[in-house]
């Protein structure tokens, strides 16, 4: 068994990718109130204009990440998680850095994201900021929201 990384569009019918995505809308709900969570559930990560992939270390599921067109020039990632066994390991970084590539190759000029504003968001703030997303004002149909944040960077 290789315990290479690999990156793969998922189809999210396994149980293990359902499980993962389970507690991550979770995870939203219980760090900002239900109004302000802005995920998307499994029917919106299969809608057209949504790539969703899940990322393995061998055969073990360590993460997922998607990528929305809101254009054809500019994308939002949703659905970025890591699986609590592999936290600390790279393995956001390495979905960011898929999703980055994918859009360039899709033509991309910008990526946007909206995350939560407390505490529990630190972490993907500061990965989003170490790859060179910066604030800014809402986008697509986001509204200001005190429990968002809304980042963008160009590709």
């Amino acid at each position: 068994m290789s315990d290479a990384w690999r990156i793969v569009e998922d189809d999210l019918s396994g149980a293990p990718i359902r499980a993962l995505l389970e507690v991550h809308f979770a995870g939203m709900l219980a760090n900002s109130p239900a109004g302000s969570c802005h995920f998307l559930d499994f029917d919106g990560l299969r809608a057209g204009g949504v790539t969703f992939w899940s990322i393995h270390k061998g055969n073990e599921l360590a993460g997922c990440g998607a990528l929305k067109l809101i254009d054809g020039r500019h994308g939002e990632i949703k659905s970025m998680r890591t699986a609590e066994a592999f936290l600390r390991q790279g393995v956001a970084a390495r979905m960011l850095g898929h999703i980055m590539d994918q859009a360039r190759a899709r033509g991309l000029e910008r990526l946007s994201l909206e995350t939560g504003s407390g505490p529990a968001f630190e972490p993907a703030l500061a990965l989003y900021r170490a790859h060179g997303f910066a604030d800014c004002d809402p986008f697509a149909d986001y509204r200001p929201d005190p429990f968002s944040r809304f980042m963008t960077r160009a590709l």
